[in-house]
């Protein structure tokens, strides 16, 4: 049974045209939904457009694939070609799986936020291509499991992609995961592996960021949140967020403030792909924060 802290999501992106927002509106009136939440937006350079409806679950008589079945046919298919759309219902709670290396400071704030309810997804599983954060993440409670990258790396990519498929999740984090994706696995997992770049892209794509943006002299770092895909750094983006710095910084110093801004970065990018705030058209999103 639904309370009335459960919402049903509606996210949708179609061709723009008159009369959507009454065709939704009165839809969900029609059904007797109370809008809690309502965001529009029509792109004119592309001629799309998009929203985000939430609705309390309590106030419907419909379960979630009833709500499915009836919006699809009594909406989406006036709608025009290409159009995109899905129903969550927030009272199932979302699953995620971690993926890190070496450094720990995203693994901790994301375990943090989790651990104090924060984040709106159950973290199944941690994976590691190295044992650095293992006992940091059993010691929230959380299994890890390392899958060694040492001389078959193709080897290794396939025992992630059948270990993470097994899990099925909602989301894969690589948070500071330190690994290129292969091509095949950027499209297994499109629209559900996001990463942290530790740069304000696109300035500074792939490794050593912090030492490339020393030795240019730049004013202010940042970091980025975007969708993987086999595009280095290139996928649709989520969050961006910058720090200023001087000529007295060091790299290091770099690296240290740096790394406080992608933990806010990624928190944030990951909220809003776990709330259903983020639609992605082409190598763009809409993010209705």
């Amino acid at each position: 049974m639904s309370t009335d802290g459960d919402r049903y999501v509606l996210v949708l992106g179609c061709p723009d045209s008159t009369g959507i927002v009454a065709r939704i509106a009165g839809f969900l009136g029609e059904i007797g939904a109370w809008i809690v939440e309502a965001a529009y937006h029509s792109d004119p350079d592309t001629g799309w457009f998009f929203t985000r409806q939430a609705v309390r679950a309590d106030t419907l008589s419909l379960s979630v694939q009833e709500l499915r079945d009836r919006f699809d046919r009594e909406v989406v298919r006036h709608l025009g070609p290409g159009t995109s759309w899905h129903v969550t219902d927030t009272s199932v709670r979302k699953r995620a799986v971690l993926l890190v290396s070496k450094e720990g400071h995203c693994l901790g704030d994301l375990l943090g936020r989790a651990y104090r309810g924060e984040l709106p997804a159950d973290v199944l599983e941690v994976i590691g291509n190295h044992h650095d954060q293992e006992d940091f993440a059993t010691r929230m409670g959380v299994p890890f499991r390392r899958i060694s990258f040492g001389d078959d790396p193709q080897e290794a990519f396939a025992a992630l992609a059948d270990r993470v498929d097994a899990l099925d999740p909602d989301v894969i984090v690589l948070a500071k995961f330190m690994r290129v994706l292969p091509p095949w696995l950027c499209e297994r997992w499109a629209g559900r592996a996001i990463n942290i770049h530790h740069s304000f892209l696109p300035s500074f794509v792939g490794a050593r960021p912090y030492h490339r943006a020393y030795e240019r002299g730049v004013k202010l770092i940042g970091a980025t949140c975007h969708y993987v895909t086999a595009d280095l750094d290139a996928g649709p983006i989520i969050e961006q967020d910058v720090i200023r710095v001087d000529h007295a910084d060091s790299v290091a110093d770099l690296v240290r403030q740096g790394r406080d801004i992608e933990k806010l970065v990624l928190a944030r990018g990951l909220r809003w792909h776990l709330e259903d705030r983020v639609l992605v058209h082409g190598n763009k999103t809409v993010v209705f924060d």
